[in-house]
């Protein structure tokens, strides 16, 4: 019995075609684009030299340049991801790394496999394309729960300021000073645009629709309100506060529990796959008898449609909103 090393160099590639998008990305746009790191980026940028306004207009522009260009074919796909992610390459540079991930692919399956060229070529695409497509996926995943987790000290700190007398403009300024991104960059850029006249409660809701979050939708309907009809603004934030803390509790309890569920849902998933990959390597003529047979393609489309479907029926079963 001979054991084919190749599966395992291919998972070896992606995996390197992975860490290289996070390489390129870090090295085009400096360490403080990286959602480990604790500097603000829009502060960074400011303390290089770059004028108020400059600052502004780029985030805003990597903040809204993916949804514009949601018209190019299977960019689509990627847009609303790549959004919430606020990847700061323009969709013209990632679809660019995507062919440079790809031409990397092929150079070392070239060297590292036996394949035939086609299947070279295909494998490349996919992994050029697959790799830029699950880094922006977990980014915007991260970045996402990085805010939620953010979010009630910032407004914990927007009351602690309010109660002292600063106007909420200037309690949007200290958020952007003090939390680290990605919010700060964000409560930033939402400062800065009220500095030039944008009203405040139009751009906390613009952010919300954009990230797609409701606790941020809970901010600016208070802060809309609070304009609208008055009110004391800071003990409105403050039950906000313990509202969104609470949820988040919530959330994380029912994550905890749902936990195991999720574990078996994708190994029910992964283990079908996984053992005929396993059976094609020990045993390559295991299928040879049947595979003439008049049913083997509709079987195998079959058990390949059972398998689509169990991944979107195990999902939802354990895809509880809080």
């Amino acid at each position: 019995m001979v054991i084919s090393a190749e599966p395992i160099i291919y998972g070896l590639i992606f995996l390197a075609v992975l860490a290289l998008v996070q390489g390129i990305y870090l090295t085009v746009f400096g360490k403080s684009i990286s959602l480990n790191s604790r500097v603000n980026r829009r502060l960074e940028m400011l303390e290089r030299g770059a004028g108020r306004e400059q600052v502004l207009e780029q985030l805003r522009k990597e903040m809204s340049q993916h949804m514009k260009s949601k018209s190019i074919p299977l960019y689509s796909i990627l847009a609303e991801k790549a959004q919430k992610a606020n990847i700061a390459f323009t969709p013209s540079q990632l679809i660019m790394v995507m062919g440079i991930l790809a031409v990397v692919s092929f150079v070392l399956l070239t060297f590292g496999t036996t394949a035939s060229f086609v299947i070279r070529a295909v494998l490349s695409v996919i992994m050029g394309v697959g790799a830029v497509f699950v880094w922006v996926n977990n980014t915007a995943k991260k970045r996402l729960g990085m805010i939620e987790e953010q979010l009630p000290d910032a407004v914990e700190l927007m009351v602690r300021s309010l109660r002292v007398g600063h106007p909420f403009t200037s309690a949007l300024q200290i958020v952007a000073k003090e939390v680290p991104d990605p919010l700060g960059s964000e409560m930033g850029v939402i400062s800065d645009e009220s500095a030039y006249g944008r009203d405040v409660g139009e751009a906390l809701k613009h952010m919300a629709e954009r990230l797609d979050m409701q606790d941020l939708r809970f901010l600016a309907v208070a802060v809309t309100i609070q304009q609208t009809s008055g009110g004391n603004l800071a003990e409105i934030l403050h039950g906000l506060a313990k509202v969104i803390r609470a949820r988040f509790k919530l959330f994380r309890r029912v994550k905890a529990i749902t936990a195991e569920a999720k574990w078996s849902g994708m190994f029910l998933s992964v283990f079908p796959i996984g053992a005929l990959v396993m059976i094609n390597v020990i045993q390559p003529n295991y299928y040879d008898e049947v595979k003439q047979t008049a049913v083997f393609i509709p079987a195998c489309l079959v058990v390949a449609a059972f398998l689509v479907v169990n991944v979107f029926v195990m999902k939802s079963l354990v895809n509880i909103k809080v």
